[in-house]
């Protein structure tokens, strides 16, 4: 087992409560999967949630080494957050076949916010066998 790639993303609250409020719901189903609009929407700090799982996103990407490239889409990456235990991500589409091109069989990713920034890392280890199945999902990007 090796790591494949890191990534780290930080970006201010207040740029992603403008794009909320400027775009609205369009904003929100363009980047974010049904779950994780649910769950930020129901946190106290919703906008700063949001802003973690937009974090996470391009940690992701930066750890695969991809970046924003053509058949890659914001809901590819479902970033969700269990009643007790640090957060995951479900793959799908375009990053799903990226990690599995590179080997990459477990993504861990870390989110912290305060109330003017956020901050994610992502870590893509190469292992022995496919991404968990468990792990997976169909791609619902738009």
């Amino acid at each position: 087992m090796f790591i494949y790639g890191i990534g780290t993303d930080i970006t201010e609250c207040a740029r992603i409560r403008a794009m909320l409020e400027k775009h609205g719901s369009y904003f929100y189903e363009r980047i974010f999967s049904d779950w994780e609009i649910e769950y930020c929407q129901s946190q106290k700090q919703s906008v700063e949630s949001f802003t973690g799982r937009w974090c996470v996103k391009e940690a992701i990407l930066k750890a695969l080494g991809t970046g924003w490239v053509r058949g890659i889409a914001w809901r590819d990456m479902d970033i969700r957050t269990p009643k007790s235990g640090p957060p995951y991500v479900l793959l799908g589409g375009g990053v799903l076949a990226a990690a599995l091109v590179r080997g990459v069989t477990e993504i861990h990713v870390s989110i912290s916010h305060c109330a003017s920034h956020a901050v994610a890392n992502a870590v893509a280890v190469c292992g022995e066998g496919e991404f968990p199945e468990e792990r997976r999902f169909y791609n619902t990007s738009r």
